[in-house]
């Protein structure tokens, strides 16, 4: 019973998580003639349950305008506050719908979160710069919010950094000493034939390295995965000596020599 009441607030808690948003404002207003890429601002007011990003869309008799235009790229907001939406065109046309768009979640979605009645023309004419004071302050609050997601991003890169030196860097070093260390052991124990089939993962590690050695000086990108070519060359070498050894210990080969 605890266990369902439990998988029902967690349902509640999913449901609960959404975004509302309100068009507070744009620039110019709503019924507008606008030059060629003069950019609709909207002042978007939100609140959000969970990060989204928000984005501005042109309609005409019901239907989306998906030519000749250009639109905000946005942020991730959460909590409450204003973002900033713009659109424009490069080409004479009528708007008689702005439409928010929200998308974010998991699993992600997109869903239209508020919508705005336009009387909007585009022309040919020079574009006008945008006149509300909240452009500009919702424009630096863009720009910050891309520089806290890419500070994020690189805080992230670094724990993955080491990660992968403390963990996948002594594995990667373990992997090849055992791919080197392997048919050079062979080498080194076995005589006769099987020394000079324990040569051949030797002879192939050796000129695959030297290959990786020789291609990047003369272009340092033409080996950008050296580490996969001498790990699987490596691992080739290692399969054909497990095999060589069950070889000489099924025909006996192993206990004439010792």
């Amino acid at each position: 019973m605890r266990f369902l009441f439990l998988l029902l607030a967690l349902a509640a808690g999913a449901a609960q998580a959404d975004v509302r948003v309100r068009v507070a404002g744009t620039d110019p207003p709503a019924d507008a003639t606008l030059g060629r890429d003069q950019q609709f601002f909207v002042r978007i007011q939100f609140d959000a349950d969970e990060p989204v990003s928000l984005w501005t869309r042109a309609y005409a008799g019901g239907k989306r305008i998906e030519q000749g235009y250009k639109s905000n790229a946005s942020a991730k907001w959460s909590g409450s506050g204003h973002a900033l939406g713009w659109i424009s065109f490069d080409k004479p046309l009528e708007v008689d719908e702005i439409r928010i768009v929200a998308g974010g979640g998991k699993p992600y979605r997109e869903r239209e979160v508020a919508t705005l009645p336009v009387k909007l023309r585009w022309g040919h004419g020079p574009a006008a710069g945008a006149t509300a004071a909240w452009v500009p302050e919702l424009q630096r609050a863009t720009a910050a919010a891309w520089e806290a997601e890419r500070r994020t991003a690189e805080a992230n890169r670094g724990i993955g950094d080491t990660v992968l030196g403390l963990v996948l860097m002594p594995l990667f070093l373990a992997v090849v000493l055992a791919c080197v260390g392997a048919p050079v052991w062979a080498l080194w124990k076995w005589r006769g034939g099987w020394r000079l089939a324990a040569a051949i993962p030797v002879a192939v590690m050796a000129f695959v390295i030297g290959r990786i050695i020789v291609d990047t000086s003369r272009d340092p990108t033409s080996h950008n995965l050296w580490p996969l070519e001498i790990i699987m060359s490596g691992a080739a070498g290692v399969g054909l000596i497990v095999v060589l050894a069950l070889a000489r210990r099924f025909t006996g080969a192993g206990a004439r020599a010792s």
